[in-house]
């Protein structure tokens, strides 16, 4: 039994209490964590009428109805989070009179859940006053993207956004969780980011059986989103953070490859299923603790050429290479991980500076090969016009969290876009890895 995984249930513990119910075969605690919060739910339900999500449905819509919480099910939203979706499914809910949203899902859903809560709480009017934002755009979700914009309106109105209790279905971006919320433009292909204390789910219920069935595809996609959140926190964590980032960060990283590794061999593997999800859910703890940086910034981007996870995977031995100078603690931790999982780095004690950076970046594009993932932008399918997008969006300033977490801080206005993130987007689509500079 990998030791791990009792690790991570203590730390798991210890973080959420009894707000959080997790492990196998605890689906039906979703109406004993619903009740306190109302009587009347809208229940989310990605790919509603799907078949693989009728037998979880109709368990929670049981499991509700003896806790006493009438259900009207919606149907949740696309891969994404499109903003068309938010849109619908916050008009449903609004028709329903819901008092509280149940959230079935994966993160794309419970993303969604979290935006309407909050669309569903306050009027145009109010949106507009609280922070300044053009009546143009007062009706929508766009004034919120940024920090701590949601909370500005819970302390003006005195009213909360609607709880929302996020049922997880897949081990990924630990939405269930998390003060996050991502929506995506399809217009423009650009996803953006509401990071807030006020949307963390009240309560949380993933069964780690539900992802016995999924997809070999989604669940490896979802342990990379998971991966890159515990790495990217644990490159930016500061001298007062870092042994607390580390003891979540380091079992988040070793249980995603351990369970990435086991269920590519079986893919109903019950103890390679446990380990990711146990995993994820540290990636998300991870999220709370710091922030990401540059990996997660320009996946915001890459929504119409990669999934989200493999979109920061993808980017993550490229970011890893340049913040390499100031991450030696944190690299010779990932070293030592990737090297027990056997993607030889050999003795992390004999190398140092560049040389362990490169020896680490190493080890993530094996391990993205023997997923038969792409390890260049140019190999999924993107160019040099693509590059010059994820640039242009890295300046926008409801993203700047992500450039202020990155271990070398950048600032758009002093031309940091352009002099380090540049060269190492131009990296990432070569695969010259020797180009990226070193500040």
């Amino acid at each position: 039994m990998n030791p791990d995984l009792e690790l991570a249930k203590g730390l798991l513990t210890d973080w959420k209490g009894p707000a959080y119910v997790f492990g196998r075969g605890v689906l039906d605690a979703v109406g004993a964590a619903t009740r306190p919060f109302g009587r009347t739910a809208a229940l989310i339900v990605a790919d509603l009428g799907q078949e693989w999500i009728e037998g979880p449905r109709r368990r929670v819509e049981k499991s509700l109805a003896a806790a006493g919480v009438r259900t009207e099910p919606i149907k949740g939203a696309r891969p994404n989070a499109p903003r068309e979706d938010l849109y619908r499914l916050g008009l449903q809910a609004a028709r329903s009179k819901a008092d509280v949203l149940v959230a079935l899902g994966g993160g794309s859903t419970i993303d969604s859940a979290k935006a309407a809560a909050v669309l569903l709480a306050y009027s145009p009017a109010e949106i507009a006053q609280a922070l300044n934002a053009p009546a143009s755009i007062a009706d929508g979700i766009d004034p919120f993207f940024g920090t701590g914009l949601v909370s500005r309106l819970k302390e003006r109105t005195g009213r909360p956004p609607l709880p929302v209790i996020a049922v997880q279905t897949a081990a990924s971006s630990g939405a269930h969780l998390t003060k996050y919320a991502n929506i995506t433009d399809p217009q423009t292909r650009q996803k953006k980011l509401i990071v807030d204390e006020s949307i963390v789910p009240p309560a949380a219920v993933f069964d780690y059986d539900l992802t016995l069935s999924a997809p070999a595809a989604l669940s490896v996609d979802g342990g990379l989103d998971g991966f890159a959140h515990a790495w990217e926190v644990f490159m930016s964590a500061g001298p007062d953070a870092f042994e607390r980032v580390r003891s979540v960060a380091e079992p988040a990283m070793r249980l995603t490859l351990f369970g990435l590794r086991r269920i590519q061999e079986r893919s109903s593997d019950v103890e390679g299923r446990t380990a990711l999800g146990l995993g994820t859910d540290l990636g998300g703890y991870s999220i709370m603790l710091g922030g990401t940086s540059g990996p997660h910034l320009g996946s915001f981007s890459l929504v119409d050429i990669l999934s989200h996870g493999r979109a920061c995977a993808l980017l993550l031995p490229y970011y890893t290479v340049l913040f390499g100078r100031v991450i030696q603690r944190q690299l010779r931790s990932a070293a030592a991980i990737f090297r027990d999982q056997g993607y030889g780095i050999g003795d992390p004690g004999r190398l140092a500076e560049r040389d362990l950076a490169l020896a680490v970046a190493g080890g993530m594009i094996r391990f993205l090969k023997d997923l038969g993932f792409p390890t260049t932008l140019r190999e999924a399918g993107a160019s040099e016009t693509d590059v010059a997008r994820l640039l242009a969006a890295a300046k926008d300033p409801a993203l700047k969290m992500k450039l202020q977490n990155m271990p070398t801080p950048m600032d758009a206005e002093k031309g940091d876009v352009d002099r380090l993130m540049k060269p190492v987007l131009e990296a990432a689509l070569s695969g010259d890895l020797a180009s990226i500079p070193s500040p």
